[in-house]
């Protein structure tokens, strides 16, 4: 039991059929889905945090575990309700953009991996991660252990801990949406892209001083429709099983089911402007065009 259990969870990361799976395959799809994305483990978090952030959710949960069924041991889903299983995907979208994926968070995110690695050497995290005896003490205590330890050793990553705490966090500068003609060929922006952006005169940047986060948002399947791969059935008098290709649904959904977006923050408040305007040359000189919607307002540009 303790075996399937965990072959049901690692399904989501590549699927593959168990040796063992039999008759019952489609119990794989339950709580990892690797095959099409629909599982019990994203009804949880998706109601969970719609509700904890306030956002509120349309998408019904319940419509979909009342009406499948199991078909040439496959899940499957009434031809009517594909767009009760686009909002699925739509609402998960929605909470990347707008909860887990959000500036501040990412800004947390950028300074506590810069905390650990600033603490590596000396607490020596990075060689526990092939030891399963001593990785799973990696929690959430190792920023309490970082704050409160003594040590001069640890005074950068210490530094960083409580900066969060008093959230005086990386600074913000701006972001742009990869134009989509250009996301087949798009490579991950860096610090140095920033920095050898930077006009002469002025401050001198230097790639400690940047921050740059790559986002990735899609419906689960990058570039591809999700519901290319569900099996829909037409009503429970059928045992036939289809797709349902883009040409027959509603053409008010997106055509378009990625979103990259690149985002730039300082870690000193000093150097928003500079770095603004550095980010602003790398856009002109990549694509020709700020991509980004609006400018660094001055305010922030002057912050201390």
């Amino acid at each position: 039991m303790l075996f399937f259990v965990q072959e049901m969870i690692l399904a989501s990361s590549e699927f593959k059929l168990s040796q063992g799976a039999g008759e019952k395959s489609f119990l794989y799809d339950v709580v990892a889905n690797g095959r099409n994305g629909i599982d019990v483990d994203k009804f949880d978090y998706i109601i969970r945090d719609s509700r904890a952030c306030a956002l509120g959710c349309n998408f019904e949960f319940q419509r979909l575990m009342e009406t499948m069924r199991v078909l040439g041991d496959e899940i499957c889903y009434r031809a009517k309700d594909y767009l009760t299983i686009h909002k699925l995907f739509a609402t998960r979208a929605d909470l990347y953009r707008r909860v887990y994926m959000h500036p501040k968070v990412k800004a947390i995110e950028l300074m506590v991996v810069d905390a650990l690695v600033k603490a590596n050497s000396y607490l020596e995290i990075s060689s526990h991660i092939e030891d399963p005896s001593e990785y799973w003490k990696l929690d959430d205590t190792i920023i309490k252990t970082i704050e409160t330890a003594p040590d001069q050793e640890l005074k950068e990553s210490r530094d960083l801990v409580q900066s969060i705490r008093r959230r005086n966090l990386y600074q913000f500068c701006n972001e742009y949406a990869v134009p989509k003609d250009k996301i087949d060929n798009f490579k991950n922006v860096t610090a140095q892209d920033i920095v050898c952006s930077q006009k002469n005169g002025g401050v001198i940047l230097r790639e400690e001083d940047v921050a740059v986060s790559n986002v990735k948002i899609d419906l689960t399947r990058g570039r591809h429709n999700p519901l290319e791969n569900i099996h829909f059935f037409k009503d429970y008098e059928s045992d036939e099983k289809f797709s349902i290709s883009d040409e027959r649904i509603s053409h008010l959904l997106p055509t378009s089911y990625q979103d990259l977006i690149v985002r730039v923050y300082a870690k000193k408040p000093e150097l928003v402007g500079a770095i603004s305007e550095a980010f602003e040359n790398f856009q002109l000189h990549t694509y020709g065009i700020k991509a980004q919607v609006h400018a660094t307002p001055e305010k922030k540009k002057r912050r201390l």
